[in-house]
Order: C-alpha cells, then structure tokens, then sequence
C-alpha cells in the first residue's frame, strides 16, 4: 500500500463513521395523506408502495369499516401503530357540559377498542381545549379527572394514551407538558410530540429533551412563517432545524414511531415525502 492510497483509505474510514447513523424510527403515514377515492386497502397498499411501515388512521365507528382497516394492515404488513382519537376537538375533555364530556369519554373508548382490533400500541388524545369558557386551570383539572377514568381500559389493553400538544392554548410549554403527563403517575399516560405544533412559541429539539422518555410517538410536518401566518409546506421546506431535531431525538434515544401529517397527493408525491423523511432520520 503506498502512502497516496493508506491516507486516501484512513480519510474515507473517517469520514463514514463520522456520518451520521439513521436513526431506529419507523416511518409511518396519516391515513388521511392517502387518495379518498382509493379503497381502504388500496391506499395501504399504496402507502406501502410510497415506503411507509406504519398507518396512523382516525377513530373508525363502523365496526365492518375497523374490519377492513385490520384485513388492509394484515394484507399489506403496514402496521396500524396509532389511532389518531376524533372526538376531541368537538367534544373536549375540558367542556363544563357533562353531555360533552361524555361523547368525548366514548369517543376515547371507541379509539382504545381500535387500537386493541389493530394491534396499536397508542390512542392520539388533545387533552383539552382553553377557550372563553374554559379557563386554563379547569382545562387541566377536568381533562386530568377524565383521562383518570380511562387509564383501567388503557392498561387492560396495554394501550398508552399520549398527549398531543396543539394550538388549542394549552400545554405551551415543554415543562407543563412534563408536569402533566407525570402528575397521572402512569405509564400508560404519555407525549405524544408534534414537532410542528409548538414552532409558534417554542422548539422542537427543546421539547424533545425536556419531554424525553416521556414521549411515546411522533408527529413530523412543517411550516414555513411570513408576515405572522404560517403555511404548511413539505418536509425539509419550512423553518424546522432539522438537523437539531435529528440531534435531539438521537440523544434521548427515541426508538419509536414518526408519522407524517401533510397534506395528501398521489404515489409520487408521497414517495417524494418518505424520501424526505429518510433524509431526517439520516441527519442529512
């Protein structure tokens, strides 16, 4: 070996395992990126096809439609690993009217029963909405009394409920969401991060650390801001540092489940996105 060649071999060693290794995170798509017009087998198929290992579907009320949610996933070997709950926006946790509450209670139920059908191993909640008639303290305090009653039927199911941090005023940091999550004393009780939602007033590598083995899944979008509004755009095209969640991720040491939340759009489109998340999880 002459020199020219030992020195040129030493710099290539270097350089790759100076690379950055991808990162043990399953790649997984939103039920609602996929073409409606599509049969519920057919968009598995197709999400399989884009190179997604995962679904995240919404709660699903007919019991014959849950039926071939889970005949699509057995076919397909696209694992449904998370039901994303439906009910929580129209009828929060945190609403005064014991009517409400109640719908949003069997809304949570229908979702844990899917997820137990499925094979899931979390149930999606927003927790709470702060509005005029809902102020911050009782959003907490309500929401935590509810989520209460379901962790028997979460832990029956061996299902964790997590956690999402949204825009509906509450859970704005980081630390409150620590606080919260902690204060069920359970581990069927978790976060469940969006990397997106919190951008307006935080970052995502800080909610990550903080939160840390708190966080049971991930959400991946991405937003671009202008003039105090904010689009959505693609991965990898918005204000996200990238690099920094990738950075965060890996020293928590996540080994879970990331689902991307965009729009939807057609094959390559969405192979274009499962590309974009391979370069996330690479560090690139």
């Amino acid at each position: 070996m002459t020199r020219r060649t030992f020195l040129g071999s030493t710099a290539a060693a270097t350089m790759a395992s100076a690379a950055p290794a991808r990162l043990p995170i399953k790649k997984a798509i939103w039920f609602g990126m996929l073409p409606e017009k599509l049969s519920i087998m057919d968009r598995f198929k197709m999400a399989r096809d884009a190179g997604f290992e995962e679904m995240e579907p919404n709660t699903e009320t007919d019991p014959r439609k849950a039926e071939e949610f889970k005949k699509a996933s057995d076919a397909t070997k696209v694992r449904i690993h998370s039901v994303m709950n439906s009910a929580h926006w129209k009828y929060p946790l945190s609403s005064a009217d014991p009517a409400v509450v109640a719908e949003s209670m069997k809304g949570m139920e229908t979702s844990l029963k899917n997820a137990q059908l499925w094979g899931a191993d979390t149930v999606l909640l927003v927790p709470a909405v702060v509005n005029p008639q809902t102020s911050y303290k009782d959003a907490w305090t309500r929401s935590q009394a509810q989520i209460r009653k379901l962790i028997p039927m979460a832990e029956k199911m061996k299902v964790v409920i997590g956690i999402e941090e949204v825009w509906n005023k509450f859970l704005l940091s980081p630390l409150e969401m620590a606080r919260y999550v902690d204060e069920f004393k359970s581990p069927w009780v978790r976060a469940y991060v969006d990397v997106g939602n919190m951008v307006f007033y935080g970052y995502p590598q800080d909610w990550i650390r903080t939160l840390n083995k708190r966080i049971c899944k991930l959400h991946f979008k991405d937003f671009r801001f202008k003039n105090m509004k904010t689009d959505f755009v693609n991965l990898r095209e918005g204000d996200i540092d990238w690099k920094e969640v990738y950075k965060a991720l890996a020293e928590v040491g996540y080994k879970g489940s990331a689902t991307v939340e965009l729009e939807g759009g057609d094959l390559p489109y969405l192979k274009d996105v499962s590309r974009r998340v391979d370069l996330i999880l690479t560090g690139a």
